[in-house]
């Protein structure tokens, strides 16, 4: 089962006073899966936004953090009904919304993106290297390889593990060392179960793009440039002509 670190179900109290603001709570639960026991549920009080004291269903009790904060936890704690309340809350208002989040998440899934560039190589290698960056992909499970003219590369490939990217997605990056042969295809092969069939992206050894751009416009503002210093050039020769220039002391 995949793993996730996520905080949902947050709900934030807060009350005023006319001369500011003065007490803030929040509470929320912290999941890695739909179960039970892989699930935290915390309140947290502040005034004046200094945090007080909390309550944490993995510790099962409250703690201070400041003088007041310390008794009231010790108030609480000596409080049978209070602690049944809190200990209760981790199913009663954590269990059921995580359920509902966890199965549309696991429905679900999200196209990989892939990009592809050049690095350098390690020192001391003679060889080039392509990275293959996949990223904003869910489910977790993925596969990436590389193809040199259609055979799989494998020796001189490696992969990081699926890392996190946030919001439920991930990315991987492959590495492909290799020596360069004129006119060799290179491709960047990803599989995943968002995808019908696996996706094929060619490196392109050619400049981006972004790249062609800047030296076009640099080549016309060289190109306007010359004209425009040769305009200026003709300009001044007519203007002397025919006039005698005097020298003076």
């Amino acid at each position: 089962m995949a793993t996730f670190a996520r905080v949902a179900c947050l709900l934030f109290l807060t009350f005023y006073v006319t001369d500011g603001y003065l007490w803030h709570a929040d509470t929320g639960c912290v999941f890695n899966s739909s179960d039970l026991n892989d699930i935290e549920y915390f309140e947290i009080y502040n005034y004046n936004k200094l945090k007080l004291f909390r309550f944490s269903s993995t510790l099962d009790k409250f703690v201070g953090y400041t003088e007041f904060g310390i008794k009231q936890a010790t108030a609480f704690n000596n409080n049978k009904d209070i602690i049944a309340d809190a200990r209760a809350s981790k199913e009663y208002f954590c269990l059921n919304n995580i359920k509902n989040d966890y199965k549309s998440a696991l429905t679900k899934s999200a196209k990989p993106y892939v990009r592809l560039h050049s690095e350098s190589p390690p020192e001391g290698s003679h060889s080039a290297m392509l990275v293959c960056i996949v990223y904003d992909f869910y489910p977790k499970q993925i596969r990436v390889n590389w193809l040199r003219d259609g055979q799989e590369a494998t020796g001189e490939v490696t992969s990081t593990d699926e890392m996190p990217d946030g919001d439920w997605y991930y990315q991987v990056h492959s590495h492909l060392v290799y020596t360069p042969k004129s006119g060799e295809k290179i491709t960047c092969v990803v599989e995943h179960a968002s995808l019908e069939k696996p996706l094929h992206v060619d490196w392109d050894p050619s400049l981006p793009k972004s790249e062609k751009n800047k030296l076009a416009i640099g080549g016309a503002g060289l190109t306007l440039g010359v004209v425009l210093s040769l305009g200026g050039f003709l300009y001044y020769r007519k203007q002397c002509r025919g006039r005698i220039l005097v020298p003076t002391d």
